[in-house]
């Protein structure tokens, strides 16, 4: 199987704990697509130091893509809530837990598991002050340096390969697709953080290479509008594919443009050539795209000095100041890309 690849300390158990020593480790993180990649370095990096199998938990949804991760010994999912694998879980024995998500259900599973655990200081209050007062008080470092701190007394170091997506043995795409493209990704989470229809018009202004748009179901009017008005450059496939299948479609890509989303994770994770057009959110909440360290680093676009942004940690439906300047005010020309 081939690759493209590409926190404090808050162990809240009364336990001690060395990983080197561990027979099965149980990793959790539920969502969403770009939190579950940068997970996998954590993953990889534990698997390869202790001698411990390696278990990983998650929404169903998300399975495919962890389900050929050569680190990963099994794959546990659930539906609704974790709670569904308890028991199976707790039959396991696991000797810990390195809790990803750090949520009340993540907490509420660690307890009835009684297993010692390893989380992480997700900064909230921190990125409140950031997004509510302007105050920039968080480190200057990514997510996963922050899971990298949280696992460093265990003796588990990053080894700086970045993240993993391993795509599928079989890539039988359906899909005519031009010798050479960029790929464009059309969706994300919420609105705020979507690159708008006047911005992708600038951008395809700047591209040599014809453009091919990414995104599911809800992003499939606006690529069809952009393909309807350009023809000659845009082909949509918006809605056609797979996550998977999108992931492939972006390995054979030149490059790719994303906002700040799951997709531009698989992508960094792929080793792409890659430009971020950032809205709402920031690179300063540490939840970028992580390059290995041989790669090629990515190129930010954002719009410089606007007081209302950040405006959210994760992303609005609309803009709450009505003028979505951190998207619409993006300007693009030639060599840009």
């Amino acid at each position: 199987m081939s690759k493209r690849s590409g926190g404090l300390l808050q162990g809240l158990s009364p336990y001690a704990m060395r990983l080197n020593s561990a027979h099965k480790i149980l990793i959790l993180r539920f969502s969403s697509i770009g939190d579950i990649v940068l997970t996998t370095p954590v993953v990889r990096c534990v698997a390869r130091q202790t001698k411990a199998e390696v278990h990983f938990l998650t929404r169903r949804r998300f399975a495919d893509l962890l389900a050929g991760n050569p680190y990963i010994h099994k794959l546990w999912t659930f539906d609704q809530s974790p709670l569904e694998q308890l028991e199976m879980l707790r039959q396991e024995g696991f000797d810990a837990v390195i809790d990803l998500h750090k949520n009340l259900r993540s907490l509420t599973l660690r307890l009835l598991l009684g297993r010692p655990a390893i989380g992480f200081d997700k900064l909230n209050f921190r990125k409140w002050l950031l997004v509510r007062l302007g105050i920039d008080c968080l480190p200057k470092i990514h997510l996963v340096d922050r899971y990298f701190r949280a696992l460093a007394p265990e003796g588990i170091v990053y080894d700086g390969e970045g993240p993993d997506v391993f795509l599928p043995q079989q890539r039988n795409l359906s899909l005519v697709l031009p010798p050479r493209f960029v790929a464009g990704v059309l969706g994300a989470t919420y609105p705020t953080k979507q690159i708008p229809f006047g911005q992708w018009e600038q951008i395809l202004s700047c591209l040599d290479l014809p453009l091919v748009l990414l995104g599911g179901e809800r992003e499939v009017a606006l690529g069809q509008a952009l393909a309807d008005q350009h023809p000659s450059k845009v082909i949509s496939i918006a809605g056609k594919t797979s996550l998977m299948e999108s992931a492939l479609v972006m390995d054979l890509s030149d490059k790719v443009i994303a906002p700040d989303t799951g997709m531009m994770h698989i992508a960094a994770a792929l080793g792409k050539a890659l430009h971020v057009v950032w809205g709402s959110t920031h690179p300063a909440f540490g939840m970028g795209p992580l390059i290995r360290r041989d790669g090629v680093k990515p190129v930010h676009h954002e719009v410089a000095g606007l007081r209302c942004r950040p405006c959210s940690k994760l992303g609005f439906d609309r803009c709450p100041k009505g003028h979505f300047r951190c998207m619409r005010d993006q300007q693009f020309s030639i060599g840009d890309f």
